[in-house]
C-alpha cells in the first residue's frame, strides 16, 4: 500500500539558522503508517506546492502565538514568539482547510488551527491544575473528558483519557466551524475539531510522546484520513 505523505511543521532557531522538530513527531507518523516529510517555513507562494505534495498535515508544538492574530496586545507572561512561523502556519492551515486536506494540530498546533479559523486564546492560564508539568514528557499528568459522539472519542474509543501537559496558552473562543470536544477538569479546552471538515482535529497534549494505545490510534487515524484524501484526489484527477 502507498504510504501517504504527512507534512510536519517546524520551529526555526534564527540565531543558529536551523529548522527544528523533535523526533517524536517523525516516529509517531512512521508508527502510524505514514511517510513523514518536514516542511520548512516558506513564503506564501510556496504553500500551494507543499499542499500538492502532502495528503495530510501535522502542526507541531512550540512557542507562543502572537496575540495580535486575535486582536489582543501581548500580556506580561507571553513566551517566545516567532512571527515568521505564525504567519506561515496560519496561512498553511487556512489553505489546507479550503482544500479539504486532513490535519492534526498538537499543543501549539491545536492553537494554530483555532486562530486560523478566527478563534482566540487565553494568553496565560490561571488554574489550580498543572498545565506545565515538571515530569518526563512520556508521563501522563492529568485527566481529560471527551464530548460524546465527537470525532476524537470515536478515534480513541473511550470517553476519558490521562494526558501529559506542556502549555500556558489555550483555546478561549473557538474559531468558525470549530467545536471544543475535550476538556480538563478545570474546564480548559483540551481538543477542538471541525463540524464540517472530515478530519480537522487539534489536541492540547503531546500524544507523540506517550506510549499508550490511544496515541497510536490517533496517529493511525490521521494517516488513514490522509490515504482516503490521496485516493479521492487521484480519482478526481483521472476523471
Amino acid at each position: 500500500m502507498v504510504k501517504p505523505i504527512i507534512g510536519l511543521t517546524t520551529s526555526y532557531e534564527e540565531e543558529e539558522g536551523q529548522f527544528q522538530l523533535r523526533d517524536h513527531y517523525v516516529r509517531a507518523i512512521e508508527t502510524g503508517g505514514g511517510l513523514p516529510v518536514i516542511l520548512p517555513i516558506a513564503r506564501e507562494e510556496l504553500i500551494a506546492s507543499y499542499l500538492d505534495c502532502c495528503s495530510a498535515l501535522l502542526f507541531s508544538g512550540g512557542g507562543d502565538i502572537d496575540p495580535v492574530h486575535w486582536g489582543q496586545i501581548p500580556g506580561a507572561d507571553m513566551g517566545w514568539i516567532d512571527p515568521q512561523r505564525d504567519h506561515f502556519e496560519l496561512l498553511l492551515a487556512r489553505y489546507a482547510y479550503q482544500r479539504g486536506i486532513p490535519a492534526l494540530g498538537i499543543c501549539r498546533g491545536c492553537q494554530v488551527l483555532n486562530v486560523a479559523a478566527g478563534g482566540s486564546l487565553f494568553q496565560n492560564l490561571d488554574s489550580d491544575l498543572c498545565h506545565q508539568q515538571n515530569a518526563p514528557r512520556n508521563y501522563a499528568i492529568h485527566d481529560i473528558v471527551m464530548m460524546e459522539g465527537s470525532l476524537l472519542e470515536g478515534i480513541l474509543g473511550q470517553h476519558s483519557l490521562r494526558v501529559n501537559s506542556f502549555h500556558h496558552q489555550a483555546v478561549h473562543e473557538t474559531g468558525t466551524g470549530l467545536i471544543a470536544s475535550a476538556w480538563a477538569v478545570d474546564g480548559v479546552v483540551e481538543a477542538i475539531e471541525s463540524d464540517k471538515h472530515p478530519f480537522w482535529l487539534g489536541v492540547q497534549w503531546h500524544p507523540e510522546c506517550l506510549p499508550d494505545q490511544a496515541s497510536v490510534r490517533l496517529f493511525r487515524s490521521l494517516v488513514q484520513a490522509a490515504y482516503q484524501h490521496w485516493e479521492a484526489d487521484n480519482a478526481s484527477r483521472l476523471r
